[in-house]
């Protein structure tokens, strides 16, 4: 284990105390400062959806791309749900295609949409990493959504530093430990020798400073 339970509620408490009050719900977040790995190699980046015990807080925006009883069901829990028409719609205004990439945090879409999708919308969804998780035809897209309310985006790139929400500021520090516990057993399943491959790991509220946790 990278770190202990205790001293990431530890770091936590301290963070979420030393935070001045704000008119906002501030969200807690873990930052990873990574060494020793060649960003070069596209093997050795993280790019990864991790679903939280205890959810982030608020919950995360869903979009669905489906037609037909899917899209039916998914009305009642998606935040967003797009026809096949509205793919092309959305493909001739690039402008209104990225405002809602960046609205909504994660999209799935029915396994027969995904190249229509990729060639279309994949200029705009590609980069920001939001490219849909496919899901199999006419079936409920309801479990996937609500696992996806719950979860967050890591995601490396070529940098050797990752931040992730673990939850919001009026959350237990408990949960909020389970949740950055969560996030740091992706790293170490990456990497062979993670204690090697971690240099730091902060945690701090949105505009609260920042307390090293190892």
């Amino acid at each position: 284990m990278l770190v202990a339970k205790e001293k990431l509620e530890e770091a936590i408490s301290e963070a979420v105390n030393g935070a001045k009050p704000r008119k906002f719900l501030e969200t807690v977040e873990l930052a990873v400062n990574l060494r020793n790995v060649d960003m070069r190699k596209p093997e050795n980046r993280i790019d990864a959806i991790v679903t939280l015990p205890h959810g982030v807080g608020k919950p995360r925006k869903v979009g669905v791309f489906a037609r037909g009883d899917t899209a039916l069901k998914a009305k009642d829990v998606a935040d967003a749900v797009f026809s096949p028409e509205d793919i092309d719609e959305l493909a001739k205004n690039k402008r209104q295609a990225k405002k809602i990439a960046n609205q909504i945090d994660f999209f799935i879409a029915e396994a027969t949409l995904m190249p229509e999708i990729g060639k279309k919308l994949g200029p705009v969804l590609g980069p920001r990493g939001k490219i849909p998780q496919p899901i199999p035809p006419l079936s409920d897209p309801t479990p996937v959504i609500e696992r996806l309310k719950r979860s967050v985006k890591i995601r490396t790139r070529d940098k050797l530093t990752f931040h992730a929400p673990i939850g919001t500021k009026d959350m237990d520090v408990e949960k909020l430990a389970e949740n950055a516990l969560e996030i740091l057993k992706v790293v170490e399943n990456k990497y062979e020798n993670a204690t090697n491959s971690v240099k730091s790991v902060y945690v701090k509220t949105t505009m609260g400073p920042a307390v090293k946790v190892i």
